[in-house]
């Protein structure tokens, strides 16, 4: 009986829910009010034979009142609560936390996994992150709207839609998608070995945090990854209605009970409907009894089989928390269709999270993530484990050879791993005054020939706490003639290790991270927390470069094959010449990287990634594939197809990116009848033009 409530609590919540006073109950049981009143406040507990008296009054059995697992009597209805707008006429036009982040699937899948990450619960066993696709229509569709009692929300809906706020304006695109294909997508985001939504309805804890407030971080653990409340954001930000359900099963029971505890947000702007004006949120879920919060609603312990309606069961009873966002799209329209929303979320978490998923002999792993994607409840695609080498075999064969205390000095082989120290120096915080000592971190440096596999190589990949990744840098003066590499910079907790230096670290690059957690650079936080913050992040920069040039500047590795490095060879950018285009390339969109293969009928498959400056408007760029010939001018070569990726959109043979994005993905097949020659007989480079400039 541990777990079960207190009684006072109890009874005091079964009085209100059935709206009976404490004076009528004792009156009803021949006592004192002061009696009744002592056992609600928890000064005393009524004598055994009062129980089965006490259960009849409140509608139940003896088992309920003894165990105290359930409500007694029947369930209070479940509905929605709109907060009422401002009396001082403040207005929301949306959740401005939504717009920190770019909506799209990919830093969904960022997000929310990182927050799944900061609550492990068992560090014996990995956090497992399931992802699920689910599009309904037809009579499963008119079963989930009815269990989500679409009737009294869908006013607001229509009065939200009709604002010329740009919330408004992806409002009325999800209603009419709903209406006029009679179809909905939802996606599920379930985590487990996780902490769960514990902690009171309105105070303090994980609950209220994420369910009630906005910038409330609650991160117990000073080796989470997120700080500032603001990743929960997404969820409903990857929602075209701004509707997000949640089931929880918690690691810490509450009102004597862990399993089901279910609640909706709906994110709306301000609107008024039928001459009510109404603030914003709005919450699904039971009346609540008390009366600082009357009207409000409130989490419920759902049953089976309303979890079940709500598409929100889970599949153990392990602890954890199912988001189900309703509505779900990227906001990119790069993913439309369940395949192709499908691998990009595989992508993100592999891209994300590859060192996270990735174990040693005697190191188990840290996630275990899956994608799967269904229609109606029947498989579309089977649930898929993310598997980090499919992607990043060189990184993980790295972080393998750390985890397992196989790394060496000197590189001499293809498949060995050098491991080398590099040095952070976090100074004092502010706060402890000038004469208070910093620390010295040593963090780990792991190096690795690239695969012949890998679509990208020759960067740092970053990471502290939880290894998830931060960012990917170029190194700076490697010097020419440098065969390709994997590294990989483990900083803070990542290292494996522990003490007040790596606790000085974790929280130094933490303070550096914007609420993207994508860099490491001088944030407010940082420069307000730490003295010379900015040179000490320049001189740990500077100290991964020395130490990388120290292992990769040694010796040519002997390569295994030379195939593919022939291919690789041949494939390169068209850098812009000195004196005119170089000038250009700051203010000018250029390739990044491009990768590619000669594929069955002789046409390259070429894999762009641009680097887009940002500006007002669009970018409308044409892409150029060239032979690279030793003499005379470079042949241009026909695409037979080009497709968008990421950040981008294909309009009439054009690159169009939107003008707020500072990268862009696409990929194209060169026409084979355009070739002068076998395409294995000439290498190939990408050149991008304005689209004005071509047609001039």
């Amino acid at each position: 009986m541990e777990d079960s409530e207190h009684f006072g609590v109890w009874l005091g919540r079964q009085l209100r829910r059935s709206g009976m006073s404490q004076a009528e109950l004792a009156d009803k049981l021949d006592l004192t009010r002061a009696a009744v009143s002592a056992w609600v406040t928890g000064r005393a507990h009524p004598r055994p034979e009062l129980l089965p008296r006490i259960a009849a009054l409140l509608g139940t059995d003896l088992a309920t009142v003894v165990t105290r697992e359930t409500d007694a009597g029947a369930a209070r209805p479940i509905k929605w609560h709109h907060r009422r707008a401002h009396p001082d006429g403040g207005r929301e036009y949306g959740n401005a936390a939504a717009f920190a982040f770019d909506a799209n699937l990919a830093v969904l899948a960022r997000e929310a996994t990182q927050n799944s990450l900061d609550e492990r619960r068992d560090t014996g066993r990995p956090v497992r992150v399931r992802f699920t696709l689910h599009e309904l229509t037809g009579e499963q569709l008119n079963r989930f709207l009815d269990a989500l009692k679409w009737g009294d929300i869908e006013p607001h809906y229509e009065a939200a839609a009709g604002s010329r706020q740009k919330v408004g304006r992806v409002l009325a695109e999800g209603l009419r998608l709903l209406r006029e294909e009679s179809s909905l997508l939802l996606l599920r985001v379930d985590d487990y070995n996780a902490a769960g939504l514990t902690g009171p309805e309105y105070g303090d804890g994980r609950f209220a945090a994420v369910v009630r407030r906005q910038l409330d971080s609650h991160k117990v653990d000073d080796r989470a990854g997120g700080s500032y409340g603001l990743g929960k954001a997404t969820l409903w930000a990857a929602s075209r209605l701004g509707l997000v359900l949640i089931n929880s099963t918690l690691s810490e029971s509450h009102e004597g009970r862990t399993a089901r505890r279910v609640v909706g947000r709906l994110d709306l702007p301000w609107r008024e409907v039928d001459e009510v004006a109404y603030a914003g949120p709005a919450w699904l879920g039971e009346p609540d009894t008390e009366k600082e919060h009357e009207g409000v609603s409130r989490s419920w312990w759902a049953d089976e089989k309303t979890v079940a309606d709500l598409r929100l069961d889970r599949d153990s009873d392990d602890p954890g928390t199912s988001f189900l966002i309703v509505g779900a799209h990227d906001a990119t329209g790069n993913s439309s269709t369940l395949h192709e929303m499908h691998e990009a979320l595989g992508a993100a978490l592999a891209d994300n999270f590859w060192a996270a998923m990735t174990s040693g002999r005697s190191t188990p792993a840290i996630l275990e993530a899956s994608v799967c994607a269904l229609r109606n409840g029947e498989t579309v695609i089977s649930e898929r484990r993310v598997d980090p080498r499919d992607r990043h075999p060189g990184l993980t064969r790295a972080l393998q050879a750390h985890l397992d205390g196989e790394t060496v000095d000197e590189l001499t082989a293809a498949d060995q791993v050098a491991s080398a120290e590099v040095m952070l120096e976090v100074p004092a915080l502010r706060s402890a005054g000038r004469k208070a000592e910093g620390n010295v971190h040593h963090a780990v440096l792991l190096v690795t020939p690239a695969d012949d596999t890998d679509s990208e190589h020759s960067r740092i990949v970053c990471m502290r706490g939880s290894r998830m990744t931060v960012t990917a840098r170029r190194p700076r003066n490697l010097g020419l003639g440098v065969d390709p590499f994997q590294a990989v910079l483990l900083a803070g907790f990542a290292t494996g290790d522990d003490g007040d230096a790596v606790h000085a670290a974790e929280a130094f690059l933490r303070a550096a991270e914007p609420p993207e957690h994508d860099r490491w650079g001088a944030t407010e936080e940082l420069t307000a927390t730490y003295p010379n913050a900015p040179k000490r992040l320049s001189d740990f920069n500077s100290a991964m470069d020395a130490a990388l040039r120290a292992i990769v500047g040694r010796r040519s590795v002997q390569q295994q094959s030379t195939g593919p490095e022939a291919l690789r060879n041949l494939l390169r950018l068209d850098h812009p010449t000195p004196g005119g285009a170089s000038r250009r390339a700051d203010g000018y969109p250029s390739v990044d990287r491009v990768t590619g293969r000669i594929d069955a009928s002789g046409a390259w498959t070429l894999d762009v990634i641009l680097k887009v400056p940002q500006r007002e408007d669009p970018w409308h760029l044409l892409p150029v594939a060239k032979f690279d010939v030793r003499s005379g001018s470079r042949p241009a070569l026909r695409w037979a197809e080009l497709s968008a990726r990421e950040n981008c959109r294909i309009v009439d043979g054009t690159v169009v990116v939107s003008p707020d994005v500072r990268s862009a993905r696409f990929s194209g097949v060169t026409a084979v009848a355009s070739h002068p020659v076998p395409a294995a007989l000439s290498g190939v480079i990408v050149d991008i033009r304005h689209a004005q400039e071509a047609s001039a």
